[in-house]
């Protein structure tokens, strides 16, 4: 079951490329394929927590001699998280009709590539998720990052072209860093099989080690965007239509961070570099939010906190403890899911005002009551207001912090509460002036707007936004169930004997 989490997405790309032109068709399959790898993931989850890590080799092949798949708590959950927001996003896109590249005029969409795009996108992010081996890894990385270039730019427009060649440009850099770390782990180890590197670098000279580790680490930082290397975020994400931006902050910084948590844990538990990686939780947090406070638009604040907030995941991963890998984890599931809603929420917004600049909107809590129970239910779940899992998350990070003892430890607890409230503060701020100000230009519901068309929204946008806002808030009833599966998974990847003995063989000494 392992590999088809891989093979049919990439099998439905195919199906809907092929399909060209019968717009139906390239639906059908495109959801289908999502929902059945739903069903899988959460088959292979409930597998891998009472059985162990599910392991394919492909081919039949020897570890050290081919590729292999792996499917721990921490991969399947990743999967689950990340295939019920794709599967959001591609229900927005569908109800969103012309808007979303399908044209409904003549049956042909004029863009054939949305669906098949998407499809590879899934198909990527799941092979990051579960590969036992970096440069399946990577192959992954690349997968995911050839098909955001094509979502990146569809339209063609030039603010869109420009994001494109920003993105292009510093993933392109990331992606050579991280292949040449992949060379010289190879020479280092002569392997890249992640269990067997997970024995052999602690044989190799410790400076040769760090140099590896650091390269890695600079590698998934610029994916993850992590200061200083966030700048290119907030600049491309904005410009992408409102389905395509959902997906990208969701998705794409958050597959760094596993890559992250993947080689902190498994390959390099002696030689973490904890204090840099605080440091860099520490700004990423501070810097991130303070850009966010001061942005009139809705996109662009939101990409700031998107930043800001990869520091809390950082926060877990550098404390390197059981508890605050957990809360990590935790927090990663749930910012997935919150930041593509409250994207998707921000396309609701431009439909019915014409804009996301809060200084052209107004009056919208009136206007579309709906729209303002949507974006207002996520924003307080990012602020981390009681009882939501923003909190939950918070809450266990700040006790891992707390745990530590360490002086860097304790300012980043401040920092954690601090970026909280501001964070609370930002989006309270887009709240009063979008939704509760009065409105500058006259908006009535209905109606042409500044070139543009708004007014009642249709159930195609409105359902699978809801959906997804839902799903945050039934989070908060399975927390406790959701909590116990990232602690064993924290467990698990703070021993790294049972990834070991699933990919090795039961008995593998370190």
């Amino acid at each position: 079951m392992v590999p088809l989490l891989v093979v049919l997405p990439l099998i439905g790309a195919g199906i809907t490329l092929a399909a060209t032109g019968r717009t139906g068709v390239q639906r059908v399959v495109s959801m289908t394929v999502l929902a059945a790898m739903l069903v899988l993931a959460g088959w292979l989850l409930w597998a891998a927590d009472t059985q162990g890590p599910q392991v394919m080799l492909v081919g039949g092949w020897m570890p050290w001699e081919g590729i292999v798949l792996i499917v721990d708590r921490l991969a399947a959950l990743m999967v689950i998280v990340s295939t019920t927001v794709t599967m959001g996003v591609l229900a927005y896109s569908v109800g969103q009709g012309a808007s979303s590249f399908d044209d409904e005029s003549d049956g042909h969409s004029p863009l054939p590539v949305f669906h098949p795009s998407i499809l590879v996108l899934a198909a990527g992010v799941t092979t990051t998720f579960v590969s036992g081996d970096l440069f399946h890894l990577y192959v992954g990385f690349e997968m995911l990052l050839a098909a955001s270039f094509v979502l990146l730019t569809l339209g063609g427009t030039v603010e869109r072209v420009r994001a494109g060649t920003t993105y292009v440009l510093v993933s392109l850099l990331s992606s050579m860093i991280f292949l040449t770390a992949i060379a010289l782990v190879y020479a280092a180890a002569g392997t890249v099989n992640l269990a067997l590197l997970a024995q052999r670098l602690g044989e190799i000279q410790p400076g040769t080690a760090a140099l590896l580790h650091v390269m890695l680490l600079i590698g998934f930082a610029v994916k993850a965007a992590v200061f200083p290397m966030s700048g290119w975020l907030p600049d491309s994400y904005p410009t992408a239509p409102a389905p395509v931006t959902a997906v990208f902050a969701g998705l794409l910084t958050k597959v760094g961070v596993y890559a992250m948590i993947r080689t902190q844990t498994l390959l390099f538990p002696q030689t973490r570099f904890d204090d840099l990686l605080l440091w860099a939780a520490l700004l990423t947090m501070v810097v991130g939010i303070l850009g966010a406070i001061v942005q009139d638009d809705i996109k662009r604040m939101l990409s700031y906190t998107l930043v800001s907030h990869i520091g809390y995941m950082l926060f877990g991963i550098a404390l390197g403890s059981t508890i605050g890998l957990a809360a990590a984890i935790f927090y990663v599931a749930h910012h997935i899911l919150v930041q593509t809603t409250l994207f998707l929420v921000t396309g609701l917004v431009e439909r019915v005002g014409g804009s996301t600049d809060t200084a052209r909107l107004g009056d919208l809590a009136r206007i579309s009551p709906i729209v303002g129970v949507l974006f207002f239910v996520p924003a307080m779940n990012l602020a981390g207001i009681p009882p939501f899992t923003g909190f939950l998350g918070k809450v266990g990070l700040i006790q891992a912090g707390v745990d530590d003892g360490r002086w860097l430890a304790w300012a980043l607890v401040v920092a954690s509460v601090v970026t909280s409230l501001l964070t609370l503060y930002a989006v309270a701020r887009v709240w009063g002036r979008a939704f509760w100000s009065e409105n500058p230009e006259g908006i009535t519901g209905s109606g042409p707007l500044r070139g543009g068309h708004h007014g009642a929204l249709g159930l195609g946008v409105l359902l699978p936004t809801g959906a997804l806002v839902a799903v945050g808030v039934g989070l908060v009833v399975v927390a406790g169930p959701l909590y116990d599966v990232t602690t064993r998974a924290a467990v698990d990847l703070m021993l790294r004997t049972p990834y070991l003995d699933a990919v090795l063989g039961p008995g593998v000494s370190l």
